[in-house]
């Protein structure tokens, strides 16, 4: 796993404390064009991107995991998680592995071949790879809202949508 040195924070943009993390995380997912949902971290106390590289790292209290519902998919995230982010692609990616039957593989790249409406790929360091709809991985923002709300223990204002996808 990568290390974060010094260096590497004194060149840093950092924020930290899990409110902050969950919106910088999603904005630069936006910004790279991915989906807002693909790394679902939980508690998180430090985030950090180097801007000249593409070095980013997550730290979250603890080892989480999430099942992503549309896809039926369980992925695990170590308390440290690094990359490299570019234009659609996370690559050189630590601490982030998926359940396929009985064990558990790590990732290390992600890409999406036509963002936003494309197929989203994950790869291993073996090379093997899937695809799935990026659709499975964008939270809608009225979701987004009340998973924040519901946090900060504010009252949530529930919305009956209801959302059709159709694959090409």
């Amino acid at each position: 796993m990568s290390q974060i040195t010094e260096e590497i924070r004194a060149k840093a943009e950092m924020y930290h404390g899990d409110e902050m993390c969950q919106v910088k995380s999603k904005e630069l997912l936006k910004e790279i064009s991915l989906p807002n949902g693909l790394l679902p971290l939980k508690d998180m106390e430090e985030c950090g991107i180097v801007r000249e590289t593409g070095f980013v790292w997550l730290k979250q209290k603890k080892k989480s995991t999430h099942k992503f519902e549309k896809i039926g998919k369980l992925v695990s995230y170590e308390p440290l998680v690094t990359a490299e982010v570019e234009h659609g692609k996370i690559k050189k990616l630590n601490g982030v592995k998926t359940k396929e039957v009985l064990i558990w593989v790590s990732l290390s790249d992600i890409y999406v071949d036509d963002p936003p409406t494309g197929k989203i790929t994950f790869k291993t360091p073996a090379g093997l790879f899937r695809s799935f709809p990026v659709s499975a991985f964008v939270i809608e923002e009225a979701e987004a809202t009340a998973e924040t709300a519901t946090k900060e223990d504010k009252p949530v204002r529930e919305v009956d949508a209801t959302v059709e996808v159709k694959e090409v």
